[in-house]
């Protein structure tokens, strides 16, 4: 009867699956149209020079050369060739094509951060011996980034961690499996057309694209990390891109113990514990070992529905111990206002937890949804924005529930708001649990006598991101809004202590990132 059962839910997924990519595609379609008729000007001759940026700024040893024109939209590229099954090794070609070879970096081959700081090293020399265009540059530049939500999250980590005056626009390019940044900032969830034609169409998108603020979280996570462990065929703590280890513990911290590991990063989408990061985390094993079975993005998604139903989460209930559950591993607390924990009260039957910055998770659905202003007022909650120094916390029971998601106005359980989240672990509830950061997972080993662990995240500053036409986040500061309010917001910054501060100024990304003392990046 099980099996009958999980044979039906699989195909419902299917056909769900297909139904919501024809209507992507009939969307495609329109959309194309009409970005073609309002601007249509990439079949000019000089289109490209608009995004030109020469050697002198991108090369160590390259000379200065006058006489180029000044760039409207200068662009830095940068592609996950791994993304995509193919489509990201041919898409690094038709950009390299278009542009100077030297301005689209493969990021299977060099680290972005050595990138950013040869180019910013440059644009600094340059301009202190009285080269205009590289202030011009550095002003009007933006960045590409093709691949999934984890190489995106990397670009911005690094990004975030130059502490640049002007932080350069960031636009993504849909090259993973959910592509959540991507459909949220309104560049789409389906793998791109890499032909050149498309390439301009969407260079002409990131040129008109809006500059939007979006809230950066740090997440903080000491806990015991074994040197081996049953993880396979994922190493041991193969953690996201975004998550970085730091030796240095505060000598006055309480879980400054020996055999514990500190690592600090950020994300920008989502941090999710649970039912779902357990699904992600088989499939990643499962493209690990087959990476030739992933090369079509509607195969993973039918791959993911397979492992959703392989490992009963239909029938939760039935198949899974309640002592997997979110309530019986972790307590959680909450701070809408500073210096203010409470204890969330999470229902016993929530078997996953995500806190969500984005108005899209898992392909594109939204977990917080629309609530009515009723329920707002009586839960003392407000709509999301991306940019309003909260995250929406919500819960699900099992992949029913998760289903809800593809109905109108469908949600998860919403469980809070806040500006800040501390999970402190139970010991001996489980041996370990599933984690997802920004869509990238791993199996993470839990306290077994009288071990201490504990993931912390806060509001860590904002970056910038490049709205295109069919953006679906909002701003808490743009009155052209849907949910726009003239709520004031409290000040979410507090001052860490001395010793902390050094470890929490950045979140990591960038630790290769040297600027001679000469040169002053932050300069006007």
């Amino acid at each position: 009867m099980v099996m009958d059962s999980k044979s039906s839910v699989h195909n419902f997924i299917n056909k769900s699956i297909l139904h919501r990519e024809d209507l992507q595609d009939s969307a495609n379609v329109i959309d194309e149209g009409s970005h073609i008729a309002s601007f249509g000007d990439f079949e000019a001759e000089n289109f490209l020079e608009d995004f030109y940026i020469p050697d002198y700024l991108l090369l160590p040893e390259a000379e200065l050369r006058k006489g180029y024109n000044t760039p409207a939209c200068p662009v830095l590229v940068f592609i996950n060739s791994k993304s995509g099954g193919q489509l990201g090794g041919e898409l690094l070609l038709t950009y390299r094509t278009l542009l100077n070879e030297n301005q689209v970096f493969d990021l299977a081959e060099v680290a972005p951060d050595k990138v950013l700081h040869q180019f910013y090293f440059n644009l600094e020399k340059h301009k202190q011996c009285g080269d205009s265009l590289s202030d011009e540059i550095e002003r009007r530049l933006r960045i590409i980034v093709a691949g999934g939500d984890g190489t995106a999250g990397w670009i911005l980590g690094v990004v975030s961690d130059l502490k640049l005056a002007r932080q350069p626009p960031i636009a993504t390019v849909p090259l993973g499996t959910g592509n959540n940044l991507p459909f949220a900032f309104g560049w789409g969830k389906k793998n791109p057309v890499i032909n050149c034609e498309s390439v301009k169409a969407f260079l002409d998108q990131v040129k008109h694209g809006k500059e939007m603020k979006v809230d950066s979280w740090h997440i903080l996570m000491r806990m015991w990390a074994p040197k081996e462990g049953s993880c396979d065929p994922i190493a041991p703590l193969e953690l996201p891109h975004s998550l970085h280890a730091f030796q240095r513990v505060s000598q006055t911290d309480a879980l400054n113990k020996e055999g514990y590991n500190t690592f600090r990063g950020g994300f920008w989408n989502y941090f999710s514990m649970g039912m779902d990061a357990q699904v992600s985390y088989a499939f990643h094993a499962e493209r690990k070992l087959n990476p030739e079975k992933f090369k079509s993005q509607l195969v993973n998604q039918s791959t993911y529905a397979k492992l959703g139903c392989k490992q009963g989460w239909f029938f939760a209930s039935l198949m899974h111990p309640s002592s997997r559950n979110i309530a019986q591993l972790v307590n959680v607390k909450i701070m809408k206002t500073p210096g203010e924990w409470i204890d969330l009260d999470i229902p016993r039957s929530i078997r996953s937890i995500v806190c969500l910055n984005l108005p899209s998770f898992s392909g594109g659905l939204s977990p917080w949804g629309s609530p009515n202003k009723k329920k707002l007022h009586e839960r003392d909650l407000t709509a999301p924005y991306v940019d309003d120094c909260l995250l929406e916390v919500v819960g699900f029971r099992n992949a029913w529930h998760g289903l809800v998601l593809l109905a109108p106005r469908g949600h998860g359980t919403r469980l809070a708001q806040a500006n800040r989240i501390r999970f402190e672990f139970h010991k001996g509830a489980a041996e370990h649990t599933f984690m997802r950061l920004d869509g990238e997972p791993w199996k993470q080993p839990l306290p077994i006598d009288d071990d201490t662990v504990v993931i912390e995240i806060s509001h860590f500053g904002q970056v910038s991101m490049l709205a295109g036409p069919d953006c679906r986040s909002a701003s808490i500061n743009d009155p052209t809004s849907p949910h726009f309010q003239e709520d004031e917001l409290y000040d979410s910054s507090e001052q860490d202590s001395e010793e902390e501060s050094a470890e929490r100024r950045k979140l990591g990304a960038a630790d290769t990132f040297r600027m001679p003392d000469s040169f002053d990046i932050n300069a006007n």
